[in-house]
């Protein structure tokens, strides 16, 4: 049987300096299927058109990521989410990446959350999957575990940084949960974090190899696992290492490393590591 395919996207995060044709060009050029763009609430129907077509003309494919639902009242949160799925329906995305309620919401308003957005890819034929992130309901591996217990159907964008960061750990204590989340993988940020933080300043260096060797384990079991269903689409990667502030800065100013170089980088070994 074929092995299933992997796509590799890069962030929109960190280019936005560019030029959204520059950005296609340069990223077809670097080897990447397409890209993951945080569309914000600001982001009008004419960028919307704009930026579609042009990724239609490069053959260009995009991941839609949700980030931007801050409201701390529930129901207006609610309300600013449904009307940002309501704005992105219409368009041809590959899948939704959601970074998704509070971590401060209760387990049913978070549940409600997830629902709707549930509701939303059975009716626009759209895989969504929720992001571990600080800050949402999956800021951490043990919280986030009671919710896929409790909900089945609930797939997840494994950024594990966020919840090494929150741990304080690699998270060696908690590798049922580690089993369970990589199990209910559909998009894999491939990001290393480390204990203080969610980004290491570069992941080429050996000092960070035990944070790059833990996140690899992650990351291939996922993989492993998604190869094994029977899903003929290419299995989704964002090499998503972002700019400043996750990106450290030097004293007096001037990034540590270069962003699109490291994404880059983690994108071809990556590549060769499932080839």
């Amino acid at each position: 049987m074929k092995k299933r395919s992997i796509d590799f996207y890069c962030p929109r995060w960190g280019s936005e300096h560019l030029h959204w044709e520059d950005f296609f060009i340069a990223l077809k050029l670097a080897g990447y299927e397409g890209t993951e763009w945080a569309i914000s609430r600001e982001t009008g129907r004419r960028e919307l058109d704009e930026v579609f077509e042009l990724a239609g003309r490069y053959q260009i494919k995009i991941i839609a990521q949700h980030y931007d639902t801050y409201e701390a009242d529930f129901f207006i949160h609610l309300d600013c989410y449904a009307c940002w799925l309501e704005k992105i329906k219409d368009y041809p995305i590959i899948r939704l990446n959601s970074q998704t309620g509070k971590d401060f919401f209760s387990f049913q308003e978070n549940k409600a959350l997830i629902d709707m957005a549930s509701d939303f890819g059975r009716d626009n034929r759209v895989m969504v999957s929720h992001e571990t992130h600080r800050n949402k309901f999956s800021f951490a591996a043990h919280v986030t575990r009671e919710y896929l217990d409790a909900i089945p159907s609930l797939k997840l964008s494994l950024d594990a940084s966020h919840w090494v960061c929150a741990a304080e750990s690699l998270l060696y204590d908690q590798m049922e949960t580690m089993r369970l989340a990589t199990g209910r993988t559909e998009h894999i940020h491939a990001r290393v974090g480390y204990p203080q933080g969610p980004q290491v300043s570069d992941p080429r260096l050996a000092e960070w190899g035990e944070a790059l060797e833990a996140h690899l384990a992650w990351w291939d079991r996922a993989v492993q696992q998604q190869r094994q269903r029977q899903d003929p689409t290419p299995i989704t990667i964002t090499t998503e290492f972002g700019p400043y502030p996750y990106m450290v800065r030097l004293p007096g100013g001037g990034d540590i490393a270069d962003q699109w170089e490291i994404n880059t980088w983690m994108m071809n070994f990556l590549k060769d590591r499932y080839a």
